[in-house]
């Protein structure tokens, strides 16, 4: 019923130079319920909610919120904050310093003295009222991360809050807090506020919404009932294939599909960003980590590189036992890794192309066993013709570089170590199609050779193509792993959405 309304968009659409963000969105949020905004990367999910929280003025369409007659325009948080919309970001912007209470309250106290005494019992009725196991003199540093989300939450609520916005709240928490979280969730459901929940993970939207709806591509393709769209049609939508369309006929992989030689193998592998899992790759062989964003497989392989600090497990390398805690240990090891952000954590963008590519050998070498700089322009020379690197010279800054140039510079200095297992991930993100197809075909032609590739993709084709053994995961699980006949697009989905197979 209209009533029940707290807060409708409608045709919003947010243009930024070259990209259509936002078009003609639509959003209907009622009061009491929790609504998940779904999409993979790119489909609008954070420009909505900026538009939604003023971050971002939007380009057309109109806001209406409960309470106001007429459609709003919303210029900051804090005006969208006036109009009752709060937000709680994944990462946490209170002070750990200040103590609960301190937190709850700060920018909010009038005059120039604060009733410590009366702030404190409001903070801990509060706390209280929403079961929230802090104590309001109690320093934030001093609680869990899920504690301090739900303070987060505490404070949006006091502030008479009726939307509230969670983006990915449950990223860093385990179990026992999201379930902790989830109560309070249901909670504020239960007083009438209006949840806008963000995340990656499909089980937890299954487990505490009402409704879901779907973004891809910048468009809105649907709002739904939880209980009436399955999960595998929910990843669907996501991706944009429908179901009785994803049979493919797949080329056989040169690399093959049979279990080879082990190259490197893992048990009960951790680090402070992934959850223990075990993993394997052969010799010549091309796998790969498929899912969802935030499905944990980009966490998976900077585990295995050391990227993250590793927590716990066992690894060998070639059959011997091998300790990789950090880069350097992996890249003695005989491992490179091409990261999913090239530009925070690939290039080096005021360094040449010439100093981009020996970077890896050099750090292997170490500092007091610099490489010349005739050897270092021949290293350039071989590789920008080996792979087709468009440049002006090897002195040209890499930042001038397209993407798929850049995107080539940083293989070529993995190549350049020459080794034994090279983890790509996302390596044709944003790049146009021809240079896809020449990694495409590099990497099969790596594997000839004998060398061991991951590689990582957001499209399920590309992986379909490139890869002979595709490890799945769900929420940070590994919940599957498919190879020969089952490597088809209908396979993966179902076995994303916990389907198991093919359902024909």
């Amino acid at each position: 019923m209209k009533e029940d309304i707290v807060l409708t968009m409608r045709g919003i659409c947010k243009v930024f130079p070259g990209v259509m963000a936002l078009n003609g969105v639509d959003f209907t949020l009622r009061k009491g319920e929790i609504h998940a905004l779904m999409g993979e990367n790119g489909a609008g999910k954070s420009t909505l909610i900026k538009v939604l929280t003023g971050v971002y003025p939007k380009d057309a369409g109109e806001i209406r919120v409960d309470g106001v007659d007429e459609a709003i325009t919303i210029r900051s948080p804090q005006e969208a904050q006036s109009y009752g919309i709060s937000t709680v970001y994944q990462e946490i912007s209170l002070c750990p310093n200040l103590t609960v209470a301190e937190n709850m309250f700060i920018g909010r106290t009038r005059g120039g003295t604060v009733n410590w005494k009366a702030m404190e019992k409001r903070a801990g009725e509060l706390l209280d009222s929403l079961g929230i196991p802090a104590r309001p003199r109690q320093q934030l540093s001093n609680c869990s991360l899920a504690v301090q989300q739900m303070v987060a939450i505490a404070r949006a609520v006091d502030t008479e809050c009726k939307v509230l916005i969670l983006d990915e709240p449950t990223s860093s928490l385990d179990d026992k807090e999201v379930e902790m979280l989830f109560r309070l969730m249901r909670d504020l459901k239960a007083r009438g506020v209006g949840i806008i929940f963000v995340t990656h993970f499909l089980e937890q939207v299954y487990e505490v919404s009402d409704r879901i709806t779907v973004l891809r591509n910048g468009e809105l393709v649907g709002e739904y009932e939880v209980e009436k769209l399955p999960q595998v049609q929910l990843v669907a939508m996501m991706i944009g294939r429908e179901l009785e369309n994803l049979s493919v006929i797949r080329k056989e992989n040169p690399a093959g599909a049979a279990k080879k030689e082990v190259r490197y193998e893992a048990r009960q592998l951790s680090s402070t960003e992934s959850r223990p899992f075990d993993f394997y790759i052969g010799k010549g062989e091309v796998n790969g980590f498929t899912g969802l964003l935030g499905s944990g497989r980009s966490e998976s392989v900077r585990a295995i590189f050391g990227a993250d600090p590793v927590t716990g497990g066992e690894v060998k390398m070639e059959g011997k036992k091998a300790r990789i805690t950090k880069p350097l240990d992996a890249m003695k090891n005989g491992i490179g890794y091409l990261p999913e952000d090239r530009k925070r954590d690939g290039i080096i963008a005021d360094l040449s192309v010439r100093d981009n590519i020996i970077l890896a050998l050099q750090v292997l070498r170490g500092m007091g066993h610099p490489i010349s700089r005739a050897k270092a322009e021949a290293f350039a020379d071989e590789y920008i013709k080996a792979l087709g690197i468009k440049t002006a010279s090897t002195d040209t800054p890499i930042g001038s570089l397209s993407g798929g140039n850049q995107q080539k510079v940083i293989l070529a200095r993995w190549l350049l170590t020459h080794p034994k297992y090279l983890i790509l991930d996302e390596p044709t993100r944003g790049i146009d199609v021809g240079t896809k197809t020449e990694i495409q075909k590099l990497v099969l032609k790596l594997a000839e050779e004998g060398m061991s590739v991951t590689f990582i993709s957001s499209e399920i084709e590309e992986m379909l193509r490139t890869c002979s053994r595709l490890i799945v995961m769900r929420d940070r699980n590994i919940v599957g792993e498919l190879t020969g006949d089952e490597l088809t697009q209908s396979h993966v989905m179902h076995t994303i959405a916990g389907g198991g197979g093919d359902s024909e």
